[in-house]
């Protein structure tokens, strides 16, 4: 699924073609109008890619147009990057000249012939099979997009209920205690205090507001209790509607224009105590919050809105209490749940062999309440140790995705990113799972592999990685953060996370071993996960020629390195464009 990221790289690339080193040397070596007019039909392609990375999931036509798209648009930022390079590295006159004085020096050098007419064909080649790729987009009916829409991909709106069968929900007693005991809390401040949960997809946020919102206690201390499923777009009508739609039942408001709605919805709410339940909350605009928030605060005190979210960011333009972070499920509970989706009751005792391998199933769910309910029912009447193992040995995103609720769930994280993270997101697959990130560490990799958008405000790229970080974590994307020293901290992707990562960044990032036989053409970015270096150098070098157009050569494992030289030296001649070669 790495042709998500297709806007952003052809963003990146429109933006090298628009460079001045790029312009003067197209111009001085004859191939200015076949880089314009790769820009330009760069161009028309770009418009569309936000259309077509939300329809791709549905049409296997336009993934593989996309994927097309991608070839070309990695072997054009690297006859870039050697157009960039070659320049740079033939400037021989004295520091401070300009730019243009610079390259014109290279330029009028004989060595430069050859390099001239080999990039001029390349060039070339480049805007013919661009313009092949142009020539199928009218196949597909795709619409101009916005660079700053959001594109979610989901098969519907979704939508939730009030209703859950307590006896159902296993580990989540000692959090409902807490959140009951901050219902029942009175807030000196103001009459209407606001709860957020928050947490990854599918870690049960919504399950703990039912379990909440219809225990006995908190449904005796509220006068009204309202339920409403925000979902993606926060739009203040409609949820004013929704709203009184749970107070009055079935007065009818679809014709009700805002100022219609305020005053039924102040009235419904002044002096009683209510309880509302704001669930799967994604809005990070505070100001449509206040808009909506000053249409509740005439209930009576101890009023309160509990929200669920994953985003830290809701949480904080949001609550009024401290946010609430819901955490995994210990490995027993797992276990428990697990048992009740897999077996019918009391079939468990019969099959001690199949519980070893839920047990080892349950670890890769990493307390996911969503993960532990989905891979059990799938397992539901299977009693064949071959299929239990194939799931045990099988990647979250290698599962059917028809029936890979997890995924699914997962995805809209994703989704929800702006563009220019997708791609910083996905690559940290290239680490190990439960790999401890160190902030410089990461910023350096995202650097090497130009990911990092300047600004335009004169800020350190290391400032916009933080950035990068910082957004990420507020997503609930990275956690378990440490201080290490002064401006030095790690942190960790939850494994599931790193299991949707892996999702998007497949098949161009991939972990291998040195006996690894299907490899993707695509691939441009390796993590060997060996736990030994090959006992002879030349099985090492003799795997190398399996790989073209590797960017990044990463070992998972500690002490695992190259012997000798070779093996680096023999990187760095075949892999041209390597930007990351790590034998830490």
């Amino acid at each position: 699924m790495a042709e998500s990221f297709a806007f952003a790289i052809a963003e990146g690339v429109l933006g090298k073609l628009g460079s001045a080193l790029i312009q003067e040397v197209g111009l001085a070596w004859g191939v200015k109008t076949e880089l314009e007019e790769l820009k330009d039909t760069l161009s028309t392609i770009h418009a569309l890619l936000l259309d077509a990375e939300e329809k791709q999931a549905t049409n296997r036509q336009i993934s593989d147009w996309l994927g097309k798209l991608k070839l070309v648009l990695y072997d054009a930022e690297d006859v870039l990057d050697e157009f960039d390079y070659e320049a740079l590295r033939q400037q021989v006159v004295a520091s401070g000249s300009s730019i243009t004085s610079k390259v014109r020096s290279f330029i009028s050098s004989p060595k430069s012939l050859a390099f001239r007419l080999k990039m001029g064909h390349r060039v070339k080649n480049l805007r013919e099979r661009l313009d092949k790729i142009a020539a199928d987009k009218s196949k597909f009916n795709l619409s101009v997009g916005i660079a700053n829409t959001r594109v979610v991909q989901r098969e519907r709106q979704r939508e939730t209920h009030s209703f859950v069968r307590a006896s159902d929900i296993i580990g989540r007693d000692d959090d409902k205690e807490n959140i009951v005991g901050l219902l029942k809390q009175s807030s000196d401040t103001e009459n209407v205090s606001v709860i957020p949960i928050v947490g990854i997809g599918g870690l049960g946020k919504t399950t703990l507001a039912k379990l909440v919102y219809n225990d006995e206690r908190v449904v005796g201390h509220f006068s009204i209790k309202m339920w409403v499923c925000v979902s993606d777009e926060f739009d203040v009508k409609k949820l004013v509607k929704e709203i009184l739609k749970e107070i009055k039942g079935d007065e009818n408001y679809s014709d009700f224009s805002l100022q219609q709605l305020q005053s039924p919805l102040r009235n419904a709410l002044a002096g009683e105590k209510f309880l509302l339940v704001l669930d799967d909350v994604w809005n990070t605009d505070r100001e449509k919050w206040l808009e909506l928030k000053d249409l509740l605060m005439d209930g009576a005190i101890g009023s309160k809105i509990l929200v669920t979210t994953r985003k830290k960011a809701v949480a904080s333009i949001m609550g009024t209490f401290p946010m609430q972070e819901l955490r995994g499920l210990s490995l027993e509970d797992c276990l428990s749940l697990f048992v009740k989706c897999a077996f019918k009751d009391g079939e468990d005792e019969q099959h001690p062999n199949l519980l070893k391998i839920g047990d080892q199933i349950i670890e890769k769910c990493a307390g996911v309440p969503l993960a532990v309910r989905s891979l059990g029912s799938l397992l539901y009447s299977k009693r064949d140790e071959r299929d239990w193992v194939s799931i045990k040995e099988s990647g979250i995103w290698k599962l059917e995705q028809d029936e890979n609720r997890i995924m699914a769930a997962l995805k809209l994280s994703y989704y929800d990113l702006p563009h220019h993270l997708r791609q910083c997101f996905a690559l940290c697959s290239v680490f190990a799972k439960d790999f401890e990130f160190a902030n410089v560490l990461l910023i350096s990799f995202w650097m090497a592999q130009g990911l990092i958008q300047s600004s335009g405000q004169n800020a350190r790229m290391e400032d916009i990685g933080e950035s990068y970080i910082n957004e990420l974590l507020s997503r609930s994307l990275f956690q378990d953060v440490k201080q290490n020293v002064q401006g030095v901290y790690s942190f960790k992707m939850h494994d599931l996370v790193h299991d949707l990562a892996i999702f998007f960044a497949q098949p161009e990032c991939v972990t291998l071993h040195f006996h690894s036989k299907d490899i993707p053409e695509r691939v441009q970015h390796v993590s060997f996960s060996d736990i030994d270096w090959p006992e002879e150098e030349f099985e090492a070098l003799r795997f190398l020629e399996k790989l073209n157009n590797v960017r990044t050569i990463d070992f998972q494992m500690q002490n695992v390195a190259p012997r000798s030289n070779s093996f680096v030296t023999a990187c760095v001649l075949r892999f041209k464009c390597i930007r990351i070669l790590d034998l830490t």
